[in-house]
């Protein structure tokens, strides 16, 4: 009995040695399993996270893709054709193309206004806002939004023009020709912002004693319409531009 007993004994304490020297290595293999579960299994991995697309929430469309509805030209109305869902200016001749529709009576103060963009080399334009319809010459009233990347003057895209200009001899640095790009203008107060594909790229904050240029005396903000700008190209050029998906937000 005692034989069989001790030798019981000898046979637990050598077990619980194995089990003593195995259990540091199978808790290892745990913590591992475990790690891989969490993180993918590659060291060193990410989750990307896609940036949220901007909130199209309360916007409204001010052309139908397919007519100048609600649109009104004033000098030289052939500068302005619909082709393929966008509004694209042509023959190289000055002309303004103003909003005349029902939206907010086309009278904006506060608002965000996007658009999809897109120039062919030497090409000149802009989008106007707190403007108003006037028959001939550039627009007086309000501020212009330059739309420009290759045009000889050096004011380029998204300059608030002759208040915040953006200057490069060389060409954009936001835009290129033959690549559509997405066009914000927002106006909250006396802030003007301006986004090229999301990203700000201008802003500027009207002073309470503004003193608008001699030639331009309403260039102020106020309120009033919006305006797009067939200009003169460099010439020899195609110098067309081409707007699409043109909407708005109106703010408090």
């Amino acid at each position: 009995m005692a034989t069989r007993t001790s030798s019981l004994i000898r046979q637990l304490c050598f077990a619980g040695l194995i089990l003593a020297l195995i259990a540091p290595y199978a808790a290892a293999g745990e913590a591992k399993t475990a790690r891989k579960g969490k993180g993918g299994g590659k060291k060193g991995a990410k989750t990307e996270t896609p940036a949220p697309a901007a909130s199209e929430e309360g916007f409204v469309s001010l052309f139908d893709g397919k007519t100048l509805d609600g649109w009104k030209v004033n000098e030289n109305p052939g500068s302005f054709v619909v082709e393929n869902g966008a509004i694209v200016t042509k023959n190289g001749t000055r002309s303004h193309l103003f909003y005349d529709g029902p939206v907010a009576n086309h009278d904006f103060k506060n608002f965000i206004l996007r658009m999809d963009v897109m120039t062919t080399t030497g090409a000149n334009s802009g989008v106007f806002f707190h403007t108003q319809f006037q028959e001939t010459g550039w627009p007086g009233i309000g501020y212009e939004c330059q739309v420009n990347s290759t045009h000889s003057d050096p004011i380029r895209t998204g300059s608030i023009y002759q208040a915040k200009d953006l200057v490069n001899k060389d060409g954009s640095e936001h835009t290129k020709d033959g690549k559509w790009f997405a066009l914000e203008i927002a106006v909250e107060g006396k802030k003007i912002t301006v986004k090229v594909d999301g990203k700000v790229i201008n802003e500027y904050t009207e002073p309470d004693n503004v003193a608008p240029p001699k030639n331009s005396p309403g260039r102020k903000l106020s309120s009033g319409t919006f305006a797009l700008q067939a200009h003169p190209p460099i010439a020899g050029t195609p110098g067309t531009v081409m707007f699409k998906n043109i909407r708005v937000k109106v703010l408090p």
